[in-house]
């Protein structure tokens, strides 16, 4: 009986080898095929991609760090090593640069940036504000569109100054005038219709809260050109207006020598605000402001009157 059992057993599937073990072998058949397949383009991708991997390197390349340099900090490298400094007269001298860079070092979260002009130190700025956010301002729609094509991870406009310098003290007139309406300075200028208030940026530069600010552009050496007055009233006016936890805004002016940049930052940075001048740059430390305060100044400084300036311009 037992004998016969195990013939049942072994004879039952034999007689339907023929139908059902083909099914039965097929996904065998087709888990081989896959198996073969995948092994095939492992292989064929690894011997066609081997080249393009980096291999590690050992001793001295391995101690300093595989990571490359980012593309900002080597193009700007690149930029000072090639640049002949006795040529350029605007350049900013090493103190300069050290006293902005220092600033930017002491961001507790990474710093918004704003720029005013193109420069020699337009990619170190980009570079040294790395992981922060970099914008710049500039006066010439044919530079702004160089630069991104040659550094598209910058962000940069261009914007239409109307001003001149030789407006400059009927500029101040006036906004003394409005210092109660479109010229006060606590607004978004996205919104305002003052003379030295930029509103043609991207909506969105107005609701950032700017860290550091460089007043470096428009130009300002003749009496045509259109003078850095609106730079330096905007820079006021995004201090003081600004959002968030932090209250202060550090402004940088260069050229401070110069008449209308010396007027303009008394008159809208404040004399009370400065907290340092290092050669040619000035450096305020301006903290933001309630909405019902109408005085870029809390100290009255007589020679950042209109009047009294106009008296003693050169």
């Amino acid at each position: 009986m037992k004998a016969s059992n195990a013939k049942l057993i072994v004879f039952h599937p034999s007689l339907h080898k023929q139908g059902s073990g083909t099914i039965a072998a097929s996904p065998r058949i087709w888990f081989l095929v896959f198996l073969s397949f995948f092994t095939f383009a492992f292989a064929l991708t690894f011997f066609t991609a081997k080249d393009a991997i980096p291999i590690a390197k050992t001793g001295t390349d391995t101690a300093a760090g595989s990571s490359p340099l980012p593309a900002t900090v080597f193009n700007a490298l690149l930029h000072y090593a090639s640049l002949n400094s006795s040529t350029v007269s605007s350049r900013m001298s090493a103190v300069e640069l050290k006293t902005i860079a220092n600033v930017l070092r002491r961001c507790k979260t990474p710093c918004n940036f704003l720029v005013f002009g193109l420069t020699h130190e337009t990619l170190l700025w980009h570079s040294l504000n790395h992981k922060g956010r970099t914008v710049f301002v500039d006066e010439s729609a044919y530079l702004v569109s160089k630069l991104e094509e040659k550094h598209p991870e910058i962000e940069a406009y261009d914007v239409q100054f109307t001003t001149k310098v030789s407006e400059l003290h009927d500029l101040l007139d006036y906004t003394k005038e409005q210092l109660r309406g479109e010229c006060q300075p606590v607004q978004n200028l996205l919104f305002s219709d003052c003379k030295l208030g930029i509103n043609d940026l991207p909506n969105h530069i107005y609701d950032v809260p700017w860290d550091v600010i460089l007043i470096d552009g428009p130009r300002g050496f003749s009496s045509a050109a259109p003078g850095r007055m609106t730079a330096i009233f905007t820079a006021g006016v995004f201090a003081r207006s600004k959002r968030g936890n932090s209250n202060k805004t550090h402004v940088f002016v260069h050229e401070i020598d110069r008449n209308v940049e010396k007027i303009c930052s008394e008159e809208f940075l404040c004399s009370e605000n400065l907290v340092e001048t290092k050669e040619l740059l000035g450096h305020f430390v301006v903290e933001k402001m309630e909405a019902n305060r109408f005085e870029f100044c809390s100290v009255f400084d007589p020679s950042s009157s209109p009047t009294t300036s106009s008296s003693s311009s050169v």
